[in-house]
């Protein structure tokens, strides 16, 4: 079914047995050659939803399908088609980069060769490296390496720059830039906004496992949301805080003088750390209330 979308997600759900629900009718479609950033704090639910899409946890209600198949009942030659970075590697540290390369490309039907996982990943002079004395970043590259290794039609992304400095993220996010042009879908968790913002084309904000936005990654939070806010004290040392679509009129219009002016932009950040104080804060007014 090569135009139906790569992920769909219906009302899924996921109770424990202690009656806990880690994720609550969910519901979202990921379109083919589409990266999606998934994001929550903590305990919201994204890994949960991520290992039933990925097959490795069972699902309580909801329809599942990855490239129109059920993640929990997959066969062989599916599974070729996916590809999973997770957030712990996998790796035999005794071997090396290229050993370890092309002892998992025989797994698959349609495997990229060696030298060119070395070449798009940045592991050319690491090619005889033990996987032992990698760095973090490193291990990173081999780790998505194996992910790509099948050509997969659907990658899922699982907080895949944990740990890095800054200038071995933006490696990755290049990496991780080339794999999204050769089409391949992208399921991303991170905790990173400025890299959901970057890698994403859309995003999900989950919070106590459930749904509380999804929207292109500019428009999350809405339009209101990121509308610059002015702030300014007057000279009666009284604060002042107005949001405007047009911050240089406001400062023109305001007869009074305007000290310490700010004009904030509020960044996919700022939107993120706003939703989720609203939800906390509306979650414990209802629980209460209960």
């Amino acid at each position: 079914m090569p135009n139906s979308p790569a992920i769909q997600v219906e009302r899924l759900t996921k109770q424990y047995p202690n009656g806990k629900r880690a994720v609550s009718d969910v519901s979202f479609t990921i379109e083919r050659g589409e990266t999606f950033a998934l994001l929550g704090p903590n305990g919201a639910g994204k890994s949960t939803t991520v290992e039933i899409l990925e097959g490795y946890r069972s699902r309580t209600a909801g329809e599942v399908r990855v490239l129109g198949h059920d993640p929990a009942r997959t066969s062989r030659s599916h599974n070729a088609r996916v590809g999973i970075v997770l957030q712990t590697s996998g790796e035999s540290p005794n071997v090396t980069v290229a050993e370890q390369l092309a002892h998992f490309r025989h797994l698959y039907p349609r495997s990229r060769p060696v030298e060119e996982l070395l070449a798009v990943t940045g592991l050319e002079a690491q090619r005889n490296t033990r996987i032992s004395r990698l760095s973090g970043g490193q291990r990173r590259r081999v780790d998505v390496a194996l992910g790509i290794i099948g050509r997969p039609e659907v990658l899922f992304l699982d907080e895949p720059t944990t740990g890095f400095d800054p200038e071995a993220r933006r490696q990755f996010w290049q990496l991780i830039d080339d794999v999204k042009r050769e089409g391949t879908t992208i399921l991303l968790t991170t905790h990173y906004l400025d890299e959901a913002a970057h890698l994403a084309d859309r995003a999900a904000v989950i919070a106590d496992g459930s749904l509380i936005d999804i929207a292109p990654i500019d428009e999350i939070g809405g339009a209101e949301a990121r509308t610059p806010v002015v702030r300014w004290r007057d000279d009666a040392g009284v604060e002042h805080e107005r949001r405007t679509t047009d911050p240089t009129a406001l400062v023109r219009s305001t007869a009074t003088a305007m000290h310490d002016l700010e004009v904030i932009r509020p960044a996919l950040e700022d939107v993120y750390l706003a939703m989720i104080a609203e939800h906390s804060a509306h979650h414990t007014t209802t629980e209460d209330a209960a």
